[in-house]
């Protein structure tokens, strides 16, 4: 949360692209370029991938730069949250991903948890919106908006899927290692929070 340099990278890739959108004159357009490639250099010099990894994921994107949005499903049972293990790195997360085109945020949080645990959903409340930046997750490079709405089983049998490789329900003082790129420790604490305090407010940053 404290990296100056990928606030910079993000905050020059962000400025390039807007300008790369909306500029007229070849000769900003050329600048806006440059400037765009200066970011990818700032991330290729501190982090451990390649430039051509950097630009698709860090400067592929076209039109006036927007966060991205991740969604996430708090789904307790019997007094324990569901979480589930991530193929990419065996270790857990609440379900959820990113937001999809032609889905509702709602809707989202429930195709997720059956895609990711065979659990169906039905969504119930609003619990947080969070700035990614703001909680301790490991840098990335994009600037994220994290939704996570509570939700109730009403159906489906436990299974995986082709990003998860195990689900199960935990309290909160018996937690799997989490992926933290994805869930923390202060989120799942909070989330319990709202758990026992049912008149707990939405919380933002």
């Amino acid at each position: 949360m404290s990296e100056k340099w990928l606030e910079w990278a993000k905050e020059l890739q962000s400025i390039a692209q807007a300008g790369l959108t909306y500029t007229k004159d070849p000769y900003d357009y050329e600048r806006y370029l440059e400037l765009r490639k200066l970011s990818t250099e700032i991330m290729n010099t501190y982090t451990e991938y390649d430039m051509h990894t950097i630009e698709n994921l860090f400067a592929n994107e076209t039109g006036y730069q927007t966060p991205k949005v991740d969604i996430r499903a708090a789904v307790f049972q019997h007094g324990e949250l569901l979480l589930v293990q991530e193929k990419e790195d065996g270790k857990w997360s609440l379900p959820g991903g990113w937001g999809d085109v032609g889905y509702t945020p709602a809707e989202v949080a429930v195709k997720e948890v059956q895609e990711e645990t065979g659990y169906i959903v039905k969504v119930v409340r609003l619990l947080a919106v969070l700035d990614k930046s703001k909680h301790p997750h490991p840098p990335s490079p994009y600037h994220t908006y994290k939704i996570i709405f509570q939700c109730e089983i009403v159906g489906g049998n436990p299974s995986t899927s082709i990003e998860t490789s195990a689900s199960g329900f935990f309290n909160r003082t018996n937690l799997p290692p989490l992926s933290t790129g994805r869930t923390t420790t202060s989120q799942i604490a909070l989330l319990f929070d709202f758990l026992h305090e049912p008149s707990k407010p939405v919380v933002y940053d």
